[in-house]
C-alpha cells in the first residue's frame, strides 16, 4: 500500500492531492548514497603505497508517468519502478524527484512554410520560458535550409524570444542539420539534465546529415528531445512527401531519449503543449543504478523501466530513454 498519495500535474501546473492525507501535497525524496570502496592498504612489494583509482559507473534514467490522459504523474515511490538492463534487472541506488536545473537548447524552424505559423510558435516559446528557474539555461538554434546558433547560453530567456521576434519565414527545411547543431552546442551545456525542443512543422528537405547519423547521435547522447510537430492534415493540399515522413521521425528521436512528440492539429493549442512540456520536465524522476554488467566494452545496452501498477489509478505509462553506451576505458 502507497505510504502517500499520488498527485496529477495538469497542463496548468497546479498539483492537487488526489486523496485526503497527502502530506500537503509534497513528495518526499528518497536519496540512498552510493557506498564507496575503503582505500586499500599498503601492499606494493617496495613498501610505497600505490596510487588506486577506484571507479563506479552510475546510469541514471529520466522517468516520466502518465496516465492515459496525458497527466503527469508526481508522488511515486521508489519500490514501484523496476529497472532492467538487457533484461537483467538492477538495484536502483539512488531515487530522487527534484527539480534539478535544466540546460535546455530551442531548435526553431523559420523555413517558408512556416510563415503563417510563426505568430503562435513565438508564443508557445514564451510559455515554455514561464517555468524556467533561476538556474537553467537555454540556446537558439534556427534552421531553414541551413542552421545557426542564433543566441548562445543565456540563462536570460527574454534574449531569446527578441531574437524569435525579428526572424522571417523563408527556404527550405533543414531539420537534421539543426539537430545535429544543437547536438554539438549542447556539449557545452553546465546542468546535468539536458533536453533538446523542436518545434517545427514538417519533415527534412534540405540536410546534409542523413535520419541514420542524427539518431545515432541522439542515441549515444544523454539528452532527452521533445518536439512539437505542426503538420499538414492527412488530406491536406500542401503535405509533401517530406511532411509525411515528419511525424515519424519527430516520434523516433523522441521516444528514445525519454522525450516526447506532441503533433499540434490545431496551432492555437501550441502555447498549451508548450507549458505541459515545461511542467513534464520539472516533474521527473531521477533513477541511477550501477551496472551490474562491469563490461567497458562501448556496447549498446538497452534499458526498460517498468512500474508497480498503484491501487486507485488508471494504467500508467513510463517514458525513459531506451538505452545508452557503455564506456570503453
Amino acid at each position: 500500500m502507497l505510504r502517500r498519495t499520488l498527485l496529477l500535474c495538469v497542463t496548468a501546473g497546479l498539483c492537487a492531492p488526489a486523496a485526503p492525507g497527502a502530506e500537503n501535497g509534497k513528495a518526499q525524496v528518497a536519496i540512498e548514497p552510493r557506498r564507496t570502496k575503503a582505500p586499500a592498504a599498503d601492499a606494493a612489494r617496495d613498501g610505497k603505497t600505490p596510487n588506486i583509482r577506484v571507479e563506479t559507473q552510475l546510469v541514471q534514467i529520466n522517468v516520466t508517468v502518465t496516465t492515459p490522459l496525458n497527466q503527469v504523474v508526481t508522488g511515486m515511490e521508489k519500490e514501484q519502478f523496476r529497472l532492467f538492463e538487457d533484461k537483467v534487472e538492477q538495484s536502483v541506488a539512488s531515487f530522487t524527484q527534484e527539480e534539478a536545473p535544466l540546460s535546455i537548447g530551442l531548435v526553431f524552424d523559420i523555413s517558408g512554410s512556416m510563415g503563417s505559423k510563426l505568430s503562435k510558435s513565438r508564443q508557445a516559446a514564451a510559455q515554455f520560458f514561464k517555468s524556467a528557474n533561476p538556474q537553467d539555461e537555454f540556446f537558439l538554434v534556427q534552421f531553414n535550409e541551413s542552421p545557426e546558433l542564433a543566441v548562445s547560453w543565456t540563462t536570460n530567456t527574454e534574449e531569446i524570444q527578441n531574437r524569435m521576434a525579428f526572424t522571417q519565414a523563408k527556404g527550405r527545411t533543414a531539420l537534421l542539420d539543426g539537430l545535429y547543431k544543437a547536438m554539438n552546442e549542447m556539449k557545452k551545456a553546465k546542468n546535468p539534465r539536458k533536453a533538446i525542443l523542436i518545434l517545427s512543422d514538417g519533415g527534412d528537405n534540405s540536410s546534409r546529415y542523413t535520419e541514420p547519423e542524427i539518431k545515432n547521435l541522439v542515441r549515444e547522447a544523454d539528452v532527452q528531445v521533445y518536439a512539437m510537430g505542426i503538420f499538414e492534415s492527412m488530406g491536406g493540399r500542401g503535405r509533401t512527401a517530406e511532411e509525411s515522413l515528419g511525424p515519424g521521425l519527430l516520434s523516433d528521436l523522441a521516444e528514445q531519449t525519454g522525450g516526447r512528440h506532441f503533433p499540434v492539429d490545431n496551432i492555437n493549442e501550441l502555447p498549451d503543449i508548450a507549458a505541459k512540456i515545461g511542467i513534464e520536465l520539472r516533474s521527473q524522476y531521477i533513477l541511477g543504478y550501477s551496472p551490474s554488467n562491469p563490461q567497458k566494452d562501448g556496447k549498446y545496452r538497452r534499458v526498460e523501466v517498468k512500474l508497480v501498477q498503484p491501487r486507485g489509478l488508471p494504467p500508467l505509462r513510463a517514458y525513459y530513454r531506451t538505452g545508452y553506451y557503455a564506456p570503453t576505458q
